[in-house]
C-alpha cells in the first residue's frame, strides 16, 4: 500500500500518520502541499494540525493548495482518501464531504480520550472492526463540531454514511459522551462512494500500547487489506 501523506504548513500529525502506515506494512511518502503528483499512490491521507494557522476558518486556505486539485481528482477516480481532524475539515471545505466543522460547543480546545462506536464495518477503512465495537481514541481540536443541514443529516443517516459516532464507554449515544456538540454525535462520515472518510478523532495516535490504546490500528490494517489487490 503506497500512501501519500500530504503535508501543509501547520500540519503536526503528518509523522504520526507516516508511522501508523509503516506499522501495518505500508509504504508512506510525505507529499508537500505545493506538489502536483499523486500518480502511483494507492491512498491519500490528510493529517491533523493547524494548516495555515486555521486563518479564516479551519481548512479554508489548505483547500486552495495546489495539491488539492489532485486530491479531488484522485477521490473522484475512486481512490481512497482519509482526512483526520484538520484533514476532515479540509475535505469538507473541498466539497469531498458534506457539512462543516465549527467551533466546539464548549468554545474550548478539547484534548482527551473519547469513545466512538463503529457504525459501519463494511467500508475499506473499517473492515477489520466489528459493527458496534466501541473504540477509545484521542481527540485534539477546537473546531470539531460537525454541523449540516437537516436534509443532509437525514441523507447521511439514511444512506448509512456515518462511520463513527461518539458514545459512552458502554456504547450509549449520550450528550455527555459528545465532546464538541456534533449533531447526531457524529465523529466520522464517508462519501456516497465510500472511498473518502473524514473523522475528528486521531486513530494514528492509538496504534501502540505505549500510546495508551491500539484501537486505532484497525483503520490502517483495514485499508492495507482492502488495497492489497491494487497494491500487488
Amino acid at each position: 500500500m503506497r500512501v501519500a501523506v500530504v503535508t501543509f504548513p501547520g500540519s503536526n500529525c503528518d509523522y504520526d500518520l507516516y508511522k501508523a502506515v509503516q506499522l501495518v506494512g505500508g509504504e508512506p511518502t510525505f507529499v508537500w502541499h505545493r506538489d502536483r503528483q499523486l500518480a502511483g499512490y494507492d491512498a491519500v491521507m490528510l493529517p491533523g494540525g493547524f494548516s495555515y494557522g486555521d486563518y479564516l476558518r479551519a481548512g479554508a486556505i489548505a483547500r486552495m493548495s495546489p495539491i488539492m486539485d489532485d486530491v479531488v481528482a484522485f477521490a473522484h477516480r475512486g481512490g481512497p482518501v482519509l482526512g483526520i481532524c484538520n484533514g476532515f475539515q479540509i475535505l469538507c471545505e473541498a466539497g469531498l464531504l458534506p457539512g462543516a466543522l465549527v467551533r466546539n460547543a464548549s468554545l474550548r480546545f478539547e484534548s482527551k480520550d473519547v469513545h466512538i462506536r463503529v457504525e459501519r464495518a463494511d467500508t475499506l477503512f473499517t473492515s477489520d472492526y466489528d459493527h458496534g465495537r466501541v473504540l477509545r481514541i484521542p481527540i485534539a481540536h477546537g473546531e470539531g463540531n460537525y454541523e449540516a443541514g437537516e436534509a443532509t443529516l437525514e441523507q447521511l443517516e439514511g444512506d448509512g454514511r456515518v462511520a463513527f459516532r461518539y458514545v459512552s464507554a458502554d456504547g450509549e449515544v449520550t450528550e455527555a459522551a459528545n465532546p464538541n456538540g456534533s449533531w447526531h454525535n457524529i465523529a466520522g462520515i464517508v462519501n456516497d462512494r465510500g472511498n473518502v472518510l473524514g473523522m475528528m478523532p486521531h486513530p494514528e495516535r492509538a496504534t501502540e500500547a505505549i500510546l495508551g490504546s491500539t484501537d486505532g490500528l484497525g483503520l490502517f490494517t483495514s485499508m492495507l487489506r482492502s488495497l492489497a489487490p491494487a497494491a500487488a
